[in-house]
């Protein structure tokens, strides 16, 4: 209802005879009762606060764009300018430094242009008004001058200091990582102020690297008290009375399959053939809701959090561990609770039968990918000899996984093969290894069964009728697919139907592109050229999979979207979903659905940064050895080269000393002004590591000419070349600024 009476607000205001009016007007045009502008007034006051609308010094309401404002999110520079990103989607705002005003990045701002776009230069413009600051705390490096302490922030795009009076230090001491709450929000020509809340530890402290990204991106880490009474009345263990009124599939052959390191186990799957040679297929889902009530401390901290987070060294549960690690994990040779899929599937991939309900299970075998893989592609004896009641079940799941597999490549689902990054730590956190994780054929297996399983659950419950939480990917921007055709098109490639595409011809492109040096750097731009998938109560499909319904019901362990839904159809099942809880459900799933989805996009900012903290860590002591690599992406300011072992880092533009380089953005190339030599992507380059910081998360390379070196590279250990010439140390040297003075190195001043 507050949501139609917006649109309608915003509508009117839209109308081109639409002149700004005061209060009281717009109360008798919009013809309100007077016992209800109490109301309108409070609506008004929020539209504003969301900048929907704008109320003028004098007092008069419009919408922005009607007022020459734009509404959107500040996205802030490292070097003291910004973007806004209009919450319409337009063109985005380019601000100066001397015209951000206070505002910081992530606030949500009200920006004037002041210049319209014209060649290759964006539109600009000064933000007038700082709808909603998201920075409430700052994590950073403490440090103090005589009077007074500063932070800098860790975040670089967090550009300025914020100033600490003395009687807010608490305790801090140089150099140490603290957390911030602010108390003063920036205004122009003024830093922010604040007081210091916490003290993470030392800079180089076991653990504090990682403590600091979680707390930088409001990661809750410790449950609270309510949160643990709570915990200590669910039962370790199955209760007898539990199993009523369940289907019970105890003696029905199952197993997990999952990463050697997991302890959260959300599924299992089971596969029988049918007499007429159909796959009768089983996805059994841990049972959470049975233990995390609605409106209990545990549901609504699990709501709160949104999701697990994984980082290299530890994992902060949605659930506490005795819950995700215990009693709905599904732990191998016990029973456990689950929500059970059935379904019946022709050798054609076609679900022609399913059935869905809650059931009691017993995991036969706890195995890992690396084990299925073993046992599947490499014929390991020992493994075949010790899992031989599966050996049937895993050549089954095989078959069917690729019959999966290729009917959802017809249909078009996009499937980009990027190799993942694992970071290996010791007991202290300190990275001692990074490889390249590949996908193999027993994770597509489990791949393959939850996407099924959750496209048959999301059609079924969609066809009912009920409210539900669907994940959605809508389709690209006509405008991001037209640029990316113009990129493919220097490379040979062509996308059909560009400005209405669909997932198929990004599929063919990807396709062609395989085993090509090109491959990583096309999959990359056509993965940013695409929308972020989301969650909605609001039915849409999924560009990506291709497929007119999905959800995610698969993972209640460690997403909340999972959990709400098993709710509502356990509640459906059983009969319990009447219309006042249908309307209940309604009135939140909008809400649940954007808490969900911006507690994703926090784990996976924070999960990648981490992964490049730890990246960065791994080679601070690798600085001068020589390695080969592969040019990952070529942009204005240089070079970007990947490693076998996916490290990648930027090799600048003003460290290639033998000529004047251009940058041809159409063909994603550097050519040499005099010698005209090119680098492309896909080219085998040697470069020298002459800088890794954790703090800016960034690896700096050189170019090393073949002929400036005679070792010999083994990239798969990084072992360094032992021969390293004087000119070398030479670039190293200009690189960080530094010159020559009687033998010795001294650092230029800035």
């Amino acid at each position: 209802m507050m949501d139609e009476r917006k649109n309608r607000i915003v509508s009117f205001m839209r109308e081109r005879t639409y002149k700004p009016l005061k209060f009281e007007e717009l109360a008798v045009v919009l013809d309100v009762p007077p016992d209800d502008r109490i109301e309108l007034k409070k609506l008004l006051n929020e539209m504003e606060a969301n900048g929907l609308v704008i109320k003028t010094r004098k007092e008069r309401y419009g919408i922005p764009e009607r007022m020459g404002l734009i509404a959107g999110r500040f996205q802030g520079n490292p070097k003291g300018f910004g973007f806004v990103l209009p919450d319409a989607g337009d063109e985005d705002i380019f601000i100066p430094a001397n015209n951000i005003n206070g505002a910081m990045h992530g606030d949500r701002v009200i920006a004037r242009l002041s210049s319209k776009a014209s060649g290759n230069k964006h539109q600009e413009g000064e933000i007038v008004n700082i709808i909603e600051h998201v920075n409430k705390n700052i994590v950073g490096k403490f440090d103090m001058s005589e009077h007074f302490g500063f932070v800098t922030p860790d975040h670089s795009r967090l550009s300025g200091d914020i100033f600490i009076p003395r009687e807010f230090i608490n305790g801090a001491q140089k150099r140490q990582k603290v957390v911030v709450e602010i108390t003063k929000w920036p205004e122009k020509n003024r830093n922010a102020e604040g007081r210091i809340i916490e003290i993470l530890g030392n800079e180089g402290e076991k653990g504090v690297d990682v403590m600091s990204i979680i707390r930088a991106y409001g990661i809750p880490y410790e449950f609270p008290d309510n949160v643990l009474q709570e915990v200590k009345t669910v039962p370790e263990r199955v209760l007898e009375d539990e199993y009523k009124n369940r289907r019970d599939l105890r003696s029905l052959r199952m197993v997990t399959i999952d990463g050697e390191d997991a302890r959260d186990l959300d599924d299992a799957v089971s596969i029988e053939i049918l007499s007429d040679g159909k796959f009768r297929l089983g996805v059994h889902i841990a049972d959470v809701t049975h233990y995390v009530k609605e409106g209990s401390a545990l549901d609504n901290e699990a709501l709160k959090r949104g999701t697990s987070v994984y980082f290299p060294d530890r994992v902060i549960p949605m659930l506490p561990r005795e819950l995700s690690n215990n009693i709905c994990s599904l732990n191998a040779n016990t029973d456990r609770l689950a929500f059970s899929v059935m379904m019946d599937i022709d050798p054609s991939g076609n679900v022609v039968d399913h059935d869905i309900f809650e059931s009691v299970i017993h995991i036969n075998e706890r195995m890992t990918y690396t084990d299925v893989y073993k046992i599947l592609e490499e014929e390991d004896d020992e493994l075949k000899e010790r899992y031989k009641e599966h050996l049937a079940d895993f050549e089954n799941m095989k078959a069917l996984a690729s019959i999966l597999k290729e009917k959802r490549r017809r249909r078009g689902s996009v499937d980009f093969e990027i190799d993942e990054a694992k970071v290996i730590v010791d007991d202290n956190g300190k990275t001692i290894d990074i490889v390249r994780y590949k996908m193999t054929i027993a994770n597509n297996i489990i791949e393959e069964f939850m996407l099924l399983c959750n496209e048959v659950v999301s059609e079924h419950f969609y066809w009912i009728g009920i409210p539900f939480v669907y994940r959605v990917h809508e389709d690209p921007d006509p405008e991001k697919m037209e640029s990316l055709n113009m990129v493919l098109g220097t490379f040979g490639y062509r996308l059909k139907g560009y400005r209405d595409v669909h997932p198929k011809a990004l599929q063919e492109i990807i396709n062609q592109i395989k085993g090509k040096p090109e491959e990583k750097a096309i999959s990359m731009i056509i993965l940013r050229s695409l929308q972020k998938a989301r969650y909605s109560d609001t039915h849409d499909w999924h560009f990506g999979l291709a497929a007119e319904y999905y959800s995610h019901f698969t993972s209640p362990i460690r997403r909340y979207p999972d959990l709400i839904i098993h709710r509502i159809m356990k509640e459906q099942i059983s009969g319990k979903l009447d219309e006042k809880r249908i309307d209940h459900y309604r009135s939140i799933l909008n809400s649940i659905a954007q808490i969900s989805s911006e507690r994703e996009r926090a784990a996976q900012d924070a999960e990648r940064d981490c992964i490049d903290l730890k990246k960065a860590e791994f080679m601070m002591d690798k600085v001068g050895e020589q390695f080969q690599g592969t040019i990952s992406n070529i942009t204005a300011f240089g070079i970007f080269v990947e490693l076998d072992n996916t490290i990648e880092g930027l090799v600048r533009l003003s460290s290639i000393d033998d000529d004047y380089y251009n940058y041809n953005e159409r063909a994603l190339c550097l050519i040499g002004e005099r010698t005209k030599k090119i680098y492309r992507i896909g080219d085998k380059v040697k470069v020298q590591l002459v800088k890794a910081c954790t703090e800016t998360r960034q690896i700096d390379f050189i170019l090393i000419e073949e002929n400036e070196d005679n070792g010999i590279i083994n990239n798969n250990d990084i072992r360094s070349t032992k021969t390293k010439k004087k000119k070398d140390m030479d670039k190293i040297l200009k690189h960080i600024g530094a010159k020559k003075n009687n033998g010795k190195s001294v650092r230029r001043s800035k």
